[in-house]
């Protein structure tokens, strides 16, 4: 049988460990934790027209609107849920409404929507995105962009049923 040496240096590494992986994470089986909902963003809503058509692409193109729907609680991904965008391009404003488009997600809860560049707006070059279809609760989001240069645009929906 092998004696375990409980010294400082013992000690201090257990303790690190701890408190790098949580205490609560010692004190409950591993399973996955709720996901929470996402909440609507400030100024998500700017512009947001009712209704939009579903659409294969809005204007010509060359930027990508991508990201998940997913929902709260047990993170699973929902397909066939309608997502809203819409944003300041090189083809229009946000106002107007050639510049809105829906799509609906995969399978995986994945959707895509090709779009013309998004260019500054009020200083920001940003998107707005809307689920709206009444099954989840609506929620609006505003994602900026790192640099009115990127090409694509990125996200994430954990909708919270009404």
């Amino acid at each position: 049988m092998t004696a375990v040496l409980l010294d400082r240096r013992v000690l201090l590494c257990a303790g690190g460990a701890v408190l790098v992986s949580g205490v609560s994470s010692l004190l409950s089986p591993a399973y996955a934790r709720g996901v929470e909902p996402t909440r609507t963003m400030r100024g998500g809503a700017n512009n947001y027209l009712p209704g939009a058509p579903i659409v294969d692409r809005i204007g010509g193109g060359g930027f990508w609107m991508t990201g998940t729907v997913r929902r709260a609680g047990d993170g699973a991904p929902l397909a066939g849920q309608r997502i809203q965008i819409w944003a300041h391009t090189t083809e229009g404003h946000e106002r107007d409404p050639h510049s809105h488009g829906a799509t609906l997600t995969d399978a995986n809860g994945v959707f895509r929507l090709e779009m013309p560049q998004i260019v500054p707006a009020f200083g920001q070059p940003h998107g707005h995105l809307a689920y709206d279809s009444g099954e989840y609760e609506t929620v609006f989001l505003r994602p900026v962009m790192r640099s009115s240069k990127d090409t694509s645009l990125e996200a994430h929906f954990v909708l919270q049923p009404v």
